[in-house]
């Protein structure tokens, strides 16, 4: 879902003002297309009109063209074909307007906050418009600060930077969203308290069937349209999904608060147990080739199995062949069945640290689909050549029917490589193992070739007992078995990729831009204030980044400089239009390799049978027409997924150090925003907020230039990637929030940097009752005058403030 968003340094427009700040554009008028001529000649003329006049309808246009009869069932057509084409979009139910355009005043739902606390809001109506920042208004009588949820009227203001900013005119209540909480009564009222830890409403349940609940239910409930001038909103109670004591309710409560689909129809049920297993019809054999799986220890589903071995061909000295055989899902999901429909609907699978939300059911994601050791499977499998030097010379993809010789664990194979083989490695450590690890070295040359971008980031894994309580927290290993499969999967996905665009069939890539230029120049201003030249006008590329890493990764800076370089890429999106993949430097590639747990690998799946002649199972015309469509829904849910995982394991992290509140730690700020530092911790990877109130008697202003908080009379900092020591003093379970104290002392102030000034809270204060960007909450505090003083209080000649 695309993003419109102010640059770095304007947080809500309320920074001082100075060269780099953003301004809004000359303001335009209220929009008011001119009347045309009677008759529309062609398409362009009706686009022209509705993208001067913006928001329209059927029955509006053919009003001022002076359409009748013959004339207005053409210009249904022609809307209908202007949808098609993706020039056109639904607002409502019978509106109209160009693709992503925003109006100049428009009723929206506030839908996503961001690390940094930014909200940012939607249309109500319609889905292709993008989501924008939401900018603080200039106003002191506008209420209380927006939240999750809240429906507002806006007005949107283009920047000249060709953004745009959501300016509240006026809040309109609740957005009527499920509100997720837990019951808590108390002098005869059942209150919902929100598990969202950015939410700060309550809702007040009135009708009989709340007084029925128990303290500690977990239930889903919506706000009324009942307006109260005073207390908590009111609501109603939709439904009851557990309890907060339950061990497993992490999971259950992202997969409510997020609606991740869950289950399956009575119809794909019915489907999955029908399906049988597979012959050789149609499919060559290769049970012959010793194919492996290797995945994590506890995996259920085997999407990919992999084999290899050295190139007899003497054109080829030094060469190898390596094959990837991946679960041939389209044989069992056909297009437009209850199974394809639900698949798309969920899009991917959805893993917890405790239970999985399958795309498909368990008798096809385990069973079937699933490249178990010693049992016919189908597959599509890709035989890739490779010379010497890792550049791949050729590839060929077949249909089959394969046996997986054995499955392993990334850590047995690995130990198998370095020398440990156990019962099970041993008998295949010289057949199999040495000769994948062998091709690997080969694949690993050109890898480094094209130098895909390089990002450390730490993984946790959490161990989950019997009971459904956190065991463990542990960092997980990297090791080259992880490597070598990436590797694999990521050349047979480029062989889709080519394949398909060679056969001319349609597809969806997955692409990843080049980072922005806002955020290249972010990255560039960050560096200065470290002394690191990066010149201005240098083209982002991933061996440049990469250098950048491998000259800081030992330095006191590399943590804060990895960091900064993860946060100046973009984000990888599912898309029908190829940009190529931007972090892996690819010209084309596609997803290929998780057809269980991934729609868009199963499009591409069809897309080959389609395109090599391997079946009448591939692409569905439908599939053709809805493929943009698709490829859009799939990257929301990839997501809605990505947050999910995210909110569960913050609260099993939360609870699994409940009682270890008081306790001291080492940690590393990964957050610097104006209310406060995310610290993560070394640890459990844990992360919490250090309120900006509890890091000393100094007032922080927040320097997004050289991302720190530098203290206004001290200059001392708190930089981005500073190791810290906290104290916990407070873990939330039922909302993953932690809450820390500072221990350490500030960094010494830049000597470079200018001495701070006093009074610049006066035009950047973030305090409560400032005036400026508001900490999550929403408090104010009381309004206040020019010289920063209550109103309504005002000095007397003699004996001070005089009510």
């Amino acid at each position: 879902m695309p993003k419109t968003r102010a640059p770095k340094g304007s947080r809500f427009q309320t920074k001082p003002a100075g060269p780099a700040a953003a301004k809004p554009a000359v303001k335009a008028p209220a929009k008011t297309a001119p009347r045309p001529q009677r008759g529309i000649s062609d398409r362009d003329t009706l686009l022209k009109y509705i993208r001067e006049g913006g928001e329209t309808d059927k029955a509006t246009l053919a009003k001022v063209f002076g359409l009748k009869g013959e004339e207005r069932r053409a210009l249904r057509q022609m809307l209908q074909t202007l949808q098609e084409d993706g020039a056109l979009a639904k607002r409502g139910r019978r509106g109209f307007a160009e693709v992503g355009a925003l109006p100049e005043v428009g009723v929206v739902d506030v839908i996503e906050r961001d690390a940094d606390g930014e909200l940012y809001v939607k249309l109500t109506k319609g889905e292709d418009a993008p989501l924008v920042v939401l900018a603080a208004s200039r106003k002191d009588d506008v209420g209380p600060a927006p939240g999750i949820g809240d429906r507002l009227l806006v007005r949107f203001v283009k920047l000249e930077n060709g953004t745009s900013e959501a300016r509240l005119i006026k809040a309109l209540g609740a957005g009527g969203q499920r509100i997720l909480g837990v019951i808590r009564k108390s002098h005869r009222e059942v209150r919902v308290e929100p598990v969202d830890r950015r939410s700060k409403d309550s809702l007040l349940l009135t009708d009989p069937q709340a007084q029925t609940l128990r303290d500690g239910d977990l239930v889903l409930a919506q706000a009324t349209t009942a307006e109260t001038r005073y207390g908590p909103k009111r609501g109603k109670l939709l439904e009851v999904i557990g309890r907060e004591d339950e061990p497993r309710s992490a999971s259950l409560l992202a997969i409510y608060a997020h609606g991740i689909p869950t289950g399956f129809s009575a119809a794909a049920e019915a489907e999955a147990e029908a399906a049988q297993p597979p012959t050789l019809a149609g499919r060559e054999d290769l049970r012959d080739v010793p194919f492996i799986t290797i995945d994590p220890a506890d995996a259920r589903d085997h999407d990919d199995a992999v084999y290899a071995q050295p190139d007899d061909d003497p054109k080829n000295p030094g060469g190898w062949i390596v094959w990837v055989a991946i679960a041939d899902v389209a044989a069992y999901v056909r297009p437009n069945s209850a199974l394809d429909e639900t698949a798309r609907e969920k899009a991917n699978s959805v893993y917890f640290p405790d239970r999985v939300e399958p795309m498909l059911p368990e008798v096809l994601s385990n069973g079937l689909c699933s490249l178990r050791e010693g049992e016919n499977r189908a597959c599509m499998a890709v035989r890739m050549v490779f010379g010497a030097d890792g550049r791949k010379r050729s590839h060929k993809f077949v249909r089959g029917l394969m046996r997986s010789a054995a499955k392993l664990s990334y850590e047995q194979a690995q130990a198998c490589a370095d020398g440990r083989p156990d019962d099970k490695t041993g008998p295949i450590a010289k057949s199999i193992i040495q000769p994948l690890y062998a091709a690997y070295a080969v694949l690993k040359k050109g890898r480094d070739i094209r130098s895909p971008l390089a990002i450390e980031s730490a993984e946790r894994r959490i161990v989950i007992n019997r009971e459904g309580e956190v065991a463990s927290i542990t960092p997980r290993a990297g090791l080259e078995a992880h490597k070598l499969i990436e590797e694999m999967m990521i050349q047979a996905n480029v062989s889709a990729a080519e394949t398909l665009e060679a056969k001319k069939i349609p597809l969806i890539y997955r692409i990843h831009d080049t980072p922005s230029a806002e955020k290249v120049q972010a990255l560039v201003d960050f560096l200065q204030t470290l002394d690191i030249a990066w010149s201005k006008g240098e083209a982002p590329r991933t061996d440049r980044f990469n250098k950048l890493l491998d000259e800081t990764r030992s330095t006191p800076n590399g943590d804060i400089i990895n960091e900064v370089v993860l946060r100046t890429q973009m984000q990888a999106i599912y898309s029908t239009e190829n940009i190529g993949h931007f972090g892996l430097n690819l010209a084309k590639y596609a997803h290929f390799t998780s057809p269980i747990r991934r729609y868009a690998d199963l499009i591409v799946h069809r897309g080959l049978i389609t395109a090599l002649g391997l079946g009448s199972d591939g692409l569905s015309d439908r599939d053709i027409q809805k493929m943009k469509d698709t490829a859009e829904s799939i990257t929301f849910a990839e997501r809605r997924a990505m947050a999910a995982e995210r909110d569960a394991t913050d609260r099993y992290v939360a609870a699994f150090l409940a009682d270890r509140v008081g306790a001291e730690f080492p940690g590393r700020i990964t957050g610097v925003t104006r209310f406060g530092l995310f610290v993560r911790l070394d640890e459990t990877g844990a992360d919490g907020l250090v309120p900006v109130s509890k890091l000393g008697g100094e007032y922080f202003v927040h320097d997004d230039r050289s991302h720190a908080l530098v203290g206004e009379r001290s200059g001392a900092r708190w930089p981005l990637g500073m190791n810290v020591s906290v104290k916990l003093v407070e873990a939330t379970p039922i909302t993953g929030g932690l809450l820390f104290e500072m221990l350490s002392e500030p960094a010494a102030p830049d000597p470079t940097a200018p001495r701070p000034r006093l009074g610049m809270r006066a035009r950047n204060d973030n305090r409560p009752g400032s005036g400026g960007p508001k900490p999550p909450g929403g408090f104010r505090g009381p309004k206040r005058g020019p010289q920063g003083r209550p109103k309504n209080i005002r000095t007397g000649k003699k004996g001070g403030p005089r009510r």
